[in-house]
């Protein structure tokens, strides 16, 4: 489960999921690792810059846990929003990714406070 724009995008959103608009934290069961609300919800900031060919410049190495470039325009974005249909999205996914400008703010997206184990 995770919750995503259900209904007649953009007219209606059904709230079928349980929710229109952004749901609360753990509002789901957790996944198997024990993380909430991996995909879906919010599109959430990473650290990384944008970029749609720095892995093609690179080595093949940076393609194992990629950080991106240095600096870009924009950030990386992943897993999807409540604003996500299957008429037009098919991104509400974990390794789903998109750029947004970091000065942007918009209600379907928020960030997760992470750490390395």
């Amino acid at each position: 489960m995770c919750n995503i724009w259900q209904g007649r995008f953009p007219d209606e959103d059904s709230g079928e999921d349980g929710f229109s608009g952004t749901a609360p934290a753990r509002s789901y069961q957790p996944n198997g690792f024990g993380l909430f609300s991996m995909s879906g919800n919010t599109w959430e900031w990473v650290s990384d810059w944008w970029s749609t060919h720095w892995h093609v410049r690179e080595s093949a190495a940076t393609r194992n846990d990629p950080t991106g470039p240095a600096s870009a325009g924009q950030k990386v974005v992943r897993g999807g929003s409540f604003l996500c249909h299957a008429s037009y999205c098919n991104r509400y996914r974990l390794s789903a990714r998109t750029a947004s400008a970091p000065d942007v703010t918009a209600a379907h997206t928020g960030f997760r406070c992470a750490m390395d184990g």
